[in-house]
């Protein structure tokens, strides 16, 4: 995947607006000022493809980018203290339809800071997650705040604080150093690969029964032409006799 060619899509603010899935989504969800645009920008080697503003819990919208066979969906941050009951319910019914929704999710990273205790909302999202069956990984943001000794020790802990931790995928990062980003690109070309294995083999499942319809037409076809024969033979048989 060229990430530098991946380009902001479009925007919704409310479920019903949200078309069909045409690709693959990818999704990133995670609490406000948990690092989610730095994170994505990171990752995409681009400066501004997703916004990073000073106030948390100002992007209010499901954000989709574009990029080779996948779509990539940033959901609004969550737990901001500061956003009104009613916003904080739009949000809610906005992340969660769209995580229920009918739609192709390859996979999600569920962003957590590693600094700290997972919040009970970043729990919530974990539980539903593992609730929906949906696949997720965990990033965990700032990694680069920490000593390597503080990393490895937090990672140890949240496999405790976080549900099901010792299953669950962790991959330390930092949109500062780049330290885990190569992790999360690889994830991102493997769902790349096997969608592309997948329409691969769909186009060959599709051209194999074109094929068998072809056959069995030409041979349907010749039994006609046989059949026609046979009668036409038995025709001229007939009238010869007569004479």
């Amino acid at each position: 995947m060229n990430y530098h060619l991946v380009e902001f899509l479009t925007s919704y603010g409310r479920l019903n607006q949200i078309p069909a899935s045409e690709k693959p989504e990818v999704v990133f969800a995670g609490r406000s000022n948990v690092g989610k645009s730095s994170l994505i920008n990171k990752i995409f080697n681009q400066k501004s493809l997703a916004r990073v503003s000073a106030t948390p819990g100002k992007t209010a919208t499901i954000n989709f980018f574009n990029g080779g066979e996948l779509h990539f969906a940033d959901l609004p941050g969550y737990g901001y203290a500061k956003v009104s009951h009613n916003e904080k319910l739009r949000w809610a019914e906005l992340i969660e339809g769209y995580l229920n929704d009918d739609r192709d999710i390859r996979l999600v990273f569920s962003l957590v800071d590693v600094r700290h205790k997972p919040s009970r909302d970043d729990i919530v999202m974990i539980d539903f997650l593992i609730d929906s069956g949906i696949p997720f990984v965990m990033i965990l943001t700032k990694s680069d705040k920490l000593s390597k000794t503080q990393l490895a020790k937090r990672v140890q802990e949240l496999k405790i604080e976080i549900p099901c931790g010792d299953q669950i995928t962790l991959i330390p990062c930092s949109a500062e150093t780049g330290a885990g980003i190569p992790d999360v690109k690889n994830i991102i070309e493997q769902i790349e690969r096997e969608y592309m294995e997948e329409c691969a083999a769909e186009k060959a499942r599709i051209k194999a029964e074109d094929e068998e319809d072809q056959q069995a037409d030409e041979a349907s076809a010749a039994v006609e032409a046989a059949m026609e024969a046979m009668e036409t033979s038995q025709d001229t048989e007939e009238i010869e006799d007569e004479i």
